[in-house]
């Protein structure tokens, strides 16, 4: 029967092809994975069969899944040096006179096939086998030059180059990868897998406006005055503190803080205490123009602000003043009494404004930068797997079929 010609190379399927080898094998790939022992094994129990391994070895590869480091080190260990081939990514495997060219599947974006229904491996012709074998292995090409019919046959396949940019694999190389991976060590693939299952639906996302609330700003007041008594209809108001700035005046925030809390409402549903909020990404450019729009009223009302705050402040101070005025008439204080040998009512009213004076601010005290801004964050491994995300994202989002994204999330993470 003949070989299919289309496979499924798993690394699994290729460590028993190469525990079966009886004359040599050629692996040239961007990395490789559990068909490591396979090849410590067969190099332990017949030294004499040739073994040639081509890797890219380099950080950013192993990163990405196409191999791992402990696999280079069992390699090296068993006595196999591969050697280096900067950027290579086809993959190539010869055992004997058998040969495939395969997909090294990068385990960060998908697991590797499992069965020939996903198959990533044509199978090779023994002609381009032997072709093949003479670009990539130089023990297979010396054999075939010794096997040569004629010297001018011999001296044809000398002439033929090593088609892969063949380096060795040194130990400071090898050394400087080795510490990279080791200080910062890739993320395991099946949870890198299942994380980017969502990262293309939503974001988390962090509103915060500063700088703008002027109205919430108060001022305590001394004591001094607060002794000269208070009438009934002000009592409630005045107490120990006073508002600076009345909540329905044009200078308060509010109108900005509603418009932020509409857009949260719209674009930003809550997953919870545990979550918060969420937008997704589709909408996300929406959410952006929307902010960019409020970024320009909020730049309008801070010139508002700068213009009209330290006026505010002094009618707020006047307010007090005027209130305070006809308690102080009635009841002078000692403090005022006691230093001058007449008091009027200009003497009261200085006197008044001298004990507001370090609690009453100035405008330049209260103005600051006022700032809108967003802060994004890609959604993460434990997020996701938290008892109660699925429901969560159900429910803030319950117009969307999220059957599919969740069904690939639990296949992404299973490990085979």
């Amino acid at each position: 029967m003949t070989p299919p010609l289309f496979t499924a190379l798993s690394a699994r399927r290729m460590s028993g092809l190469i525990r079966a080898a009886r004359q040599r094998v050629c692996y040239a790939a961007p990395g490789l994975h559990e068909e490591t022992a396979a090849l410590a094994a067969l190099k332990s129990t017949s030294s004499s069969i040739p073994i040639t391994v081509s890797l890219d070895f380099d950080e950013r590869t192993l990163r990405l899944g196409y191999g791992s480091l402990p696999a280079v080190e069992t390699l090296r260990g068993a006595g196999i040096e591969p050697s280096h081939s900067p950027g290579f990514r086809s993959a190539v495997l010869i055992v004997d006179d058998a040969g495939w060219v395969f997909t090294r599947k990068a385990l960060y974006l998908e697991p590797e096939p499992q069965s020939d229904e996903t198959p990533n491996a044509i199978r090779l012709t023994s002609g381009q086998v032997r072709e093949i074998l003479l670009r990539l292995s130089p023990a297979a090409r010396a054999e075939a030059v010794a096997a040569a019919s004629t010297p001018e046959e011999a001296a044809r396949l000398e002439s033929i180059p090593l088609e892969t940019c063949e380096l060795p694999l040194g130990k400071e190389q090898f050394a400087q990868v080795k510490q990279a991976i080791e200080a910062a060590p890739p993320v395991k693939f099946d949870v890198a897998r299942q994380v980017r299952v969502f990262e293309p639906y939503l974001q988390y996302v962090e509103l915060s406006l500063t700088g703008a609330a002027v109205q919430r700003h108060r001022v305590r007041i001394p004591k001094s005055l607060q002794n000269l008594g208070a009438s009934k209809d002000l009592e409630g108001k005045l107490k120990t503190t006073f508002d600076l700035i009345e909540k329905g005046s044009s200078l308060s925030s509010k109108v900005l803080e509603d418009e932020l809390n509409e857009i949260r409402k719209n674009f930003m549903p809550s997953l919870g205490k545990d979550h918060g909020r969420v937008v997704l990404k589709a909408a996300k450019p929406t959410l952006l123009a929307r902010l960019e729009e409020l970024r320009k009223k909020l730049e309008t009302h801070q010139n508002k602000v700068e213009s009209e705050l330290q006026k505010k402040l002094d009618e707020s101070k006047k307010q007090v003043v005027d209130y305070y005025l006809p308690l102080a008439r009635a009841n002078p204080p000692d403090a005022l009494v006691g230093s001058m040998l007449k008091v009027t009512d200009n003497d009261i009213r200085q006197w008044i404004e001298s004990e507001l004076s370090d609690v009453f601010p100035d405008a330049k005290e209260l103005i600051h930068k006022m700032t809108l801004e967003d802060r994004y964050k890609d959604v993460t491994f434990e997020t996701l797997n938290r008892a109660d995300f699925l429901k969560s994202v159900k429910a803030a989002f319950p117009r969307i079929d999220w059957d599919k994204p969740f069904h690939d999330f639990k296949a992404a993470g299973e490990l085979k």
